[in-house]
C-alpha cells in the first residue's frame, strides 16, 4: 500500500490491481484492504472506551437514584447536547501532533452519553423485578447487586447500542481524517484516501469509490448485525417472531 510508480498515475485495472491506481501511482486495492486497519481499530478502541464510561454513569444514576441520578444525568445532557462531529472539529485542533490514540481520546470524551442513556434506562427497568428484590432480602449489598443481578441482565441492549456505535466512530474518524484534523497524512485510512482522491475525481473517479464503497459497506454491515443482535437478544421480538 506504500509503494508508490508514477509511471501507473491513475491507471485503469490490470491484472494483479482489480481497482486501478492512485494519482502517486499507489494500488487503490492494497490502500482500501490496508486501510480498514486504521479505521477499524479507532472503531473499536472507541467502541470499548464509550462502552465502559457509558455503563458505569448510567449504571449508578440509575441503580442509585436520587441526588446522584439528577447529577450525572445532567452531566449526560450536556455531553450529549454536543454534536460529537463538532467536538472532535474542534478539540483536534489543540494537538498539534496526532494520531490514532489522539481521535480514539478525543471521540471517546464525547460518545458516551447515549450509551449512559441507554444503561440507565435498563438500569431502571431491571432493578424493580423479583429476583432483585430478592437478593436485598437476602443481605447482598447494593453494590454486589448492581454487579450480580443487574448489569448482567441489561447486556442485550448494551451489546446491540455497542455494535451499531461502532460503525458510527468509523465513519466519524473517516470523517475528521477527510477533513485534515483526523490520522496525519501518512496514516493509510480511508477518510485520508477519500480526501486525497476529490482532486482527481474527474479525470479517476474509481480512486474516490473504492474506498468510499469499503467504508459504507463496512457501517452497514455493523448496522445489520446490531439489527441481527437485537432480534436476537431481545425476547418480546422473539415472541412476536414466533407468533408471526
Amino acid at each position: 500500500p506504500a509503494e508508490a510508480d508514477l509511471l501507473n498515475s491513475l491507471e485503469g485495472a490490470k491484472p494483479g490491481h482489480p481497482f486501478g491506481f492512485t494519482q502517486q501511482g499507489y494500488d487503490v486495492y492494497a490502500r482500501v484492504i490496508y486501510g480498514a486497519r486504521a479505521s477499524v481499530i479507532v472503531g473499536i478502541a472507541v467502541t470499548f472506551f464509550v462502552t465502559l464510561i457509558g455503563i458505569l454513569m448510567g449504571a449508578l444514576a440509575g441503580y442509585y437514584g436520587g441526588f446522584l441520578d439528577s447529577l450525572l444525568s445532567r452531566i449526560t445532557d450536556i455531553f450529549f447536547a454536543i454534536p460529537l462531529l463538532l467536538a472532535g472539529i474542534v478539540l483536534m485542533q489543540l494537538f498539534p501532533q496526532r494520531n490514532i490514540g489522539t481521535v480514539i481520546l478525543v471521540l471517546s470524551v464525547f460518545g458516551w452519553s447515549q450509551m449512559a442513556r441507554v444503561v440507565r434506562g435498563a438500569v431502571i427497568t431491571v432493578k424493580n423485578n423479583d429476583y432483585v428484590l430478592a437478593a436485598r432480602a437476602v443481605g447482598k449489598s447494593r453494590m454486589s447487586i448492581l454487579f450480580t443481578h443487574v448489569l448482567p441482565n441489561c447486556l442485550a441492549p448494551i451489546i446491540v447500542m455497542a455494535t451499531t456505535s461502532l460503525g458510527v466512530f468509523i465513519v466519524a474518524e473517516a470523517t475528521l481524517s477527510f477533513l485534515g484534523i483526523g490520522l496525519p497524512p501518512t496514516t493509510i485510512s480511508w477518510g485520508n484516501d477519500i480526501s486525497v482522491a476529490q482532486q482527481t475525481l474527474r479525470q479517476a473517479p474509481f480512486t474516490l469509490f473504492w474506498p468510499s464503497f469499503a467504508l459504507a459497506l463496512t457501517v452497514l454491515g455493523f448496522i445489520l448485525l446490531g439489527d441481527a443482535l437485537k432480534d436476537a437478544l431481545d425476547p418480546k421480538e422473539q415472541h412476536r417472531g414466533r407468533k408471526g
